[in-house]
């Protein structure tokens, strides 16, 4: 099947040309049909197997009608929303819909946070009818009204477990409310849960299914390998890993921040190019980052989950969860970075005693059993020993210079463990027990200072008693 089969329009035919695309993917060759008839479609894909396109593409056809070249904002309302949970899945969209959408007239924008809000509202005033966007930036145009929702008739989720998965559902509630209950949904997801089937039910009507692999199932072209290790010892396997083996364009995932800031700062140290991105890096910074990484300048990409979201690098060879997902489904997703577009990739587990449990599930959820690689001499040495080598939990440090100088002055017997007693001194006043003298004992305390009578106050004291009543 090539796309022309598809009864795409031939300024997007030209599109994918350019791109040096001839056949679509399952996915697209799936869902693009229905799109097309202005159904709604919830698909399941694995991340990588064109499922953007698969939406981009139909939409820009449906569209295509209300395409023009004025210059009045009147002219161009927003007529399809996208939501996705990154800003990085955002920019990605994005960029498909200028791709595929260049011979097109129709205008696009991007607004996710992280960024100053003014040029978003500039470019909105002057009019857009494609808009992609993250929930919660899209919350503060609707709040400032620079944007106008209800002409959409065309809504995307895009990854949307990933936006129930970081409590994106009260947001999503809140845009959809703003919407026109007449229009064409469609939900793309890499995983089907139990919660993204009930979002699909509230959001679609009699939608079309379209699953191009088994639920929650990974790409076939990534090889997986699993290292035991203890986790002292996981960044010294993997430097040794990267170096022995020369792999460049490594995609490191790690569960927190604060772990990818110290694990690439590390990296770093031991001779391995490597830089972060997470949630807390402006937006300038993370695209810094990940634009080194694309052109070889940064071998090492150390990333969150939430970061690194929605990344599209071409050709990714490995992918290393340093540390296991909390949620297996994570798995999948962090996977799907490598392998893309049929080529292959290799995802390298480094799992300690610890994450057994972690790993069950995923071996669980995907129905396979991950291999175990053998390590080698280098990698058991490191198993056994942690960093820096096993210590003395009670070893006393070695004195520095400085004080054995301070102790050149002092005896012997001084620097024995257990200090010795002051020797008793020769002075009496010092050794001899105090007893007062007789002369102290004799004197008398001076009298106290004589007093005058005391003066009696009529109002404070009670009339004398009669005498008969005194005796009783």
């Amino acid at each position: 099947m090539s796309f022309s089969d598809l009864g795409l329009a031939p300024e997007l035919l030209r599109a994918i040309a350019d791109q040096g695309y001839t056949e679509p993917t399952p996915v697209q060759a799936k869902a693009i049909p229905p799109i097309l008839q202005g159904q709604d479609v919830m698909a399941a894909a694995q991340t990588g197997t064109g499922k953007t396109a698969g939406f981009t593409l139909p939409m820009l056809q449906r569209l295509k009608e209300f395409a023009n070249t004025s210059v009045s904002p009147a002219r161009h309302p927003v007529r399809a929303l996208i939501l996705t949970p990154t800003r990085e899945l955002a920019a990605q969209v994005q960029d498909s819909v200028k791709t595929y959408g260049k011979h097109i007239p129709l205008r696009s924008a991007v607004v996710y946070g992280g960024v100053h809000i003014d040029p978003q509202i500039a470019e909105l005033r002057a009019g857009v009818e494609i808009l992609v966007a993250t929930p919660g930036r899209l919350l503060d145009h609707l709040g400032q009204k620079t944007v106008n929702l209800s002409q959409v008739q065309f809504l995307v989720l895009d990854e949307a477990d990933r936006m129930l998965d970081m409590g994106f559902l009260p947001d999503i509630k809140r845009i959809l409310a703003m919407l026109p209950a007449k229009r064409q949904s469609l939900l793309f997801s890499a995983t089907y849960s139990d919660d993204i089937r009930g979002l699909a039910k509230q959001l679609l009507t009699n939608p079309v299914s379209v699953e191009v692999a088994r639920r929650n199932s990974v790409i076939e072209t990534v090889t997986h390998l699993v290292y035991k290790v203890e986790a002292a010892a996981k960044r010294d396997l993997l430097t040794h890993l990267i170096k022995s083996r020369d792999m460049r364009q490594v995609l490191v995932f790690c569960n927190t921040k604060i772990g990818a800031n110290r694990l690439a700062y590390k990296l770093d140290k031991d001779g391995v190019g490597a830089a972060a991105i997470h949630s807390d890096r402006t937006q300038g910074e993370r695209m810094q980052a990940l634009a080194e990484f694309k052109e070889g300048k940064t071998k090492v990409l150390v990333a969150t989950d939430i970061a690194a979201r929605g990344l599209d690098i071409e050709q990714l060879p490995f992918v290393v969860n340093f540390d296991l997902p909390g949620s297996p489904e994570d798995y999948v997703h962090r996977v799907g970075r490598t392998g893309r577009a049929g080529m292959t990739g290799e995802a390298i587990s480094l799992v300690s005693d610890e994450e057994r449990d972690d790993l069950a599930a995923i071996e669980k959820l995907l129905n396979i059993k991950l291999p175990v690689q053998e390590p080698g001499q280098f990698e058991r040495e490191r198993v056994s020993a942690p960093r820096g080598g096993s210590r003395r939990p009670e070893s006393r440090p070695e004195p520095r210079r400085d004080e054995h100088r301070r102790s050149e002055h002092r005896s012997a017997p001084s620097r024995s463990v257990s200090p010795r007693a002051p020797a008793p001194s020769a002075d009496p006043l010092f050794s001899r027990p105090y007893t007062p003298s007789s002369e102290e004992t004799q004197t008398a305390k001076p009298a106290a200072p004589a007093r005058g009578p005391k003066k009696q106050i009529a109002a404070l004291f009670l009339p004398p008693a009669p005498a008969e009543k005194q005796d009783a």
